[in-house]
């Protein structure tokens, strides 16, 4: 019973996450560019200069990502390292999203620099606390279970909590801002920024709650291993990181990966507005995705025990590669785009979880090659990965969307051939590339596999056995 409780709770857990983080990563991008800035004529410096400044933050931000893993690591209370993290990152980084979801008091026309500053502080301070959350959250795998196959059930479910809630955004957020703007005055099914606050005040509330029942919901498990950790200081933490080659090695592969997913996923709202000019469909976009990644998720496990890790994560991008052919035929039709879409999202979720199951599992591969157990500086490379190939995509997608003409109120019809072609570059070509290259990386040079993983943890218990039988 306290097995399922703690599975439901992760799961409540990730589900918030993720929602929190599609919105953040997707849809704020279309906020700022269709409804905060999507006309006048300074609109396209603003676009500019706040997605410059998300991508600074970012970049910036893969130096203190390690460091925030190592203050989680060395945090020592009474209801653990984790979880006074994780509430306080949730609670924060829920605050200022729904700040960045307004335009602070009508300051982006009357003073659009003091807008800019206030934007800057609050997205800082929202990446701050919302890498405490995410490094926390996910960084709880290695301390819920020890053996991989129990830890792949915690990340399985992990996996379908943040899947739902991820797809369920893109499921719901066209109807929630309409209704939310007519909460606030507006006409049957327009869509104002009052909306889109609402939203972002639903979201904030969700990935609150979700952190509170992880708090609740798990415990910490103290076993041998586990007891052999080193506190190590903040240069050292990029040590730990570079003697893990196994984990370098993850860390370059998932970076191609994920940013060739991430450009592509953020611009279907745009394809689905801009060039099939059917913004009302694309709800069927996180119906058909939210399906497809239970199902997925659920799979993992077995196919991972059928054709391995490795086999999931570069099938899964084989996979991934015949859903951009399709889209290339697409054009303008909405069910052949649903079948690219679906083809494109089916394996996500397992190439997830392949490289977050390795990612842990290099945690004891580190720990027997240098002698030093860091969990949270480990599990930390992941979600950094994921925040720097967001920031870059969303500066790609300010980008293209100006160059593209898809600003405010354009439309399919005034949308040029050459505009298009450039688009359909960003959308598609080089995500091809980028994601291809990421499956060669993952083939030729991870090594770690579930065999050799438990090998390692074998060769870990004789050798701490053996020091804590001298130590007494």
């Amino acid at each position: 019973m306290k097995k399922i409780k703690a599975y439901v709770s992760y799961a409540l857990g990730a589900f918030g996450h993720d929602a929190f983080y599609a919105t953040l990563s997707t849809y704020l991008m279309m906020f700022i560019t269709s409804q905060l800035f999507g006309s006048g004529h300074n609109s396209h410096y603003m676009i500019g200069y706040i997605t410059t400044m998300m991508v600074a933050i970012r970049i910036i931000e893969i130096i203190f990502d390690p460091i925030i893993g190592g203050i989680v690591d060395n945090t020592q209370t009474k209801w653990g390292k984790f979880k006074p993290w994780l509430l306080v990152g949730a609670a924060v980084s829920s605050i200022m999203l729904m700040l960045i979801f307004t335009n602070f008091g009508g300051l982006t026309t009357k003073n659009p620099t003091l807008y800019l500053i206030l934007f800057g502080v609050a997205y800082v301070i929202l990446d701050i606390f919302y890498s405490f959350k995410d490094i926390s959250l996910w960084s709880m795998l290695p301390a819920l279970e020890i053996d991989s196959k129990d830890r792949s059930k915690f990340g399985t479910i992990g996996r379908l909590g943040s899947t739902l809630g991820a797809q369920g955004v893109a499921l719901v957020i066209m109807p929630a801002i309409a209704l939310f703007s007519g909460w606030f005055g507006a006409k049957s099914g327009q869509k104002t920024s009052a909306g889109w606050f609402g939203f972002a005040i639903l979201i904030a509330a969700i990935s609150f709650l979700g952190a509170l029942a992880v708090c609740l919901g798990t415990k910490e498990n103290d076993d041998l291993i586990r007891k052999q950790t080193k506190h190590v200081g903040v240069l050292e933490v990029f040590k730990v990181i570079a003697k893990n080659d196994q984990l370098v090695w993850l860390i370059v592969s998932y970076f191609c990966f994920a940013l060739g997913y991430v450009i592509t996923n953020n611009l279907f709202l745009y394809y689905f507005k801009y060039v099939l000019g059917k913004s009302g469909s694309f709800w069927l976009v996180g119906a058909i995705t939210g399906v497809l990644g239970v199902i997925s998720v659920l799979a993992y496990p077995f196919i991972a025990k059928l054709i391995s890790r490795k086999g999931v994560y570069v099938g899964g991008i084989g996979l991934m590669f015949c859903g951009y052919i399709v889209f290339l035929f697409a054009d303008k039709s909405v069910i052949l785009a649903l079948v690219a879409i679906s083809l494109i999202f089916l394996p996500y979720p397992e190439i997830f979880l392949a490289a977050l199951m390795t990612i842990t599992d290099s945690v004891e591969y580190g720990q027997l090659k240098n002698g030093i157990r860091n969990e949270s500086v480990s599990l930390s490379v992941r979600p950094l990965v994921d925040k720097v190939a967001g920031a870059i995509s969303n500066a790609m997608v300010g980008i293209i969307s100006v160059q593209a003409g898809m600003v405010g109120n354009a439309s399919p019809s005034s949308i040029t051939t050459m505009q298009l072609l450039r688009f359909k570059s960003y959308m598609f070509y080089g995500p091809m590339v980028l994601i291809v290259l990421g499956a060669i990386i993952y083939f030729f040079q991870v090594k770690l596999t579930e065999k050799k993983h438990a090998e390692i943890v074998s060769q870990l218990e004789e050798k701490l056995g053996k020091n804590y039988a001298q130590e007494d």
